[in-house]
């Protein structure tokens, strides 16, 4: 008895497929290792702009804080804390 009998075009014809097969898995994987680069690279510029924000934040409060503005109306707008003779409370109601 004879064994199974392949014809050359279907040896072919199947290495062809498995190594179509093999390089769009090879494509795929390189596509996916740079779509993970730049996710990555996004997450870092991401990370950046957030600290950065909040630097930004804490430099505000710093600037709106009384330590920092009454010091600085004092030096550069020549103002004074008042003293009590020079506060007058207006009688009125609230808007």
């Amino acid at each position: 008895m004879r064994g199974p009998s392949f014809a050359p075009g279907w040896i072919v014809l199947a290495v062809a497929a498995l190594l179509a097969s093999l390089s769009l898995v090879t494509w795929r994987q390189a596509r996916a290792l740079e779509v993970l680069a730049s996710v990555s690279a996004v997450q870092e510029a991401r990370a950046l702009a957030e600290a950065d924000r909040v630097e930004l934040e804490r430099r505000i409060q710093q600037l709106e804080s009384r330590a920092h503005v009454v010091p600085q109306a004092i030096e550069q707008l020549d103002m004074h804390r008042p003293l009590a003779s020079e506060i007058h409370h207006l009688e009125g109601g609230t808007p």
